[in-house]
């Protein structure tokens, strides 16, 4: 069977600790597939807000998941706190990749990594929309992708 893979920038610059909640663990006993997207959703708007951003506005555009890859590499625990880190990449005119790794902050042991696609989107015209300029400025870049 054929295992995705996905190469992580060598920086993350954002990160926050994220506790792993009881609706987090599936019949199994530990982290189950579909909380690790929430846990990234979370990492995501935690990202944002400390770029001074919501995810409906960033510099007057929103944004849609256009992909997600998750890729587990250890089990998670109800009560273990996670340090989750994000970074952004891979820009282009309409959007950029968010990476995202979690890591066990008791001993560092690496939890998953995961990567969304980000399309920013002009929700009054139904439309995508190029990346907004607040959003590079606020990222260090000062040129538009292309």
């Amino acid at each position: 069977m054929a295992r995705v893979k996905l190469d992580l920038p060598s920086a993350f610059p954002f990160s926050t600790l994220i506790e792993v909640g009881i609706g987090h663990i599936n019949y199994g006993g530990h982290l189950g597939n579909d909380s690790a997207l929430t846990l990234v959703h979370e990492a995501r708007l935690r990202f944002l807000k400390s770029l001074g951003f919501t995810e409906l506005n960033i510099g007057g555009r929103g944004i849609i998941l256009a992909d997600a890859v998750v890729v587990f590499k250890a089990e998670a625990f109800w009560g273990e706190t996670l340090i989750a880190e994000v970074a952004s990449a891979d820009f282009n005119k309409y959007g950029c990749d968010l990476f995202y790794r979690f890591r066990k902050q008791a001993d560092d042991k690496e939890v998953l990594h995961a990567k969304t696609g980000v399309l920013f989107f002009d929700y009054t015209t139904r439309k995508p929309a190029s990346v907004p300029a607040p959003f590079l400025s606020a990222l260090g870049m000062q040129e538009s992708p292309q």
